[in-house]
């Protein structure tokens, strides 16, 4: 089996079945985000611990469009979830510069688990913003909650 066909069965069984999708309480912040080339939408909530070292608690969402979107935002509530905050934004931040190479580079395989994934995403500018969409969504929440 080609990787990129595994790459394609990843993004489309977290599509038909979404892990961490419907909009939960409590919750600290909530963001919402629409990709205006497409019309994908999301709405995520983030739930974060107090304390010095804070911890993603919950990621929750409700969102339409298409598979990358919304299969982007399933492997997020995976990737993110029970992980302290610091953990998360380093997984945030290895994963938009995966998705910003153009198909250029390495990614972590280890740090981005399913995530990995939608490094074929980047070859096509188009499909950039979809792919992007749940993880900028989740670090505009994560900001409304530290304020």
């Amino acid at each position: 089996m080609q990787l990129d066909t595994l790459y394609q069965e990843i993004i489309l069984d977290h599509y038909k079945r979404p892990k961490g999708r419907g909009l939960r309480e409590p919750y600290d912040a909530e963001a919402h985000h629409v990709n205006p080339t497409c019309g994908d939408e999301i709405t995520l909530r983030v739930r974060l611990d107090g304390g010095a070292d804070p911890r993603v608690v919950d990621v929750s969402y409700e969102g339409m469009g298409c598979s990358i979107s919304q299969a982007a935002a399933s492997v997020l509530h995976e990737l993110l979830r029970d992980k302290s905050l610091a953990e998360a934004l380093t997984v945030h931040d290895a994963y938009t510069e995966m998705i910003g190479s153009r198909g250029q580079g390495q990614p972590d395989g280890e740090l981005l688990e399913d995530a990995v994934a939608f490094a074929g995403v980047s070859k096509y500018p188009g499909r950039v913003k979809c792919a992007l969409l749940p993880w900028m969504a989740f670090k505009d929440a994560v900001a409304r909650a530290a304020d």
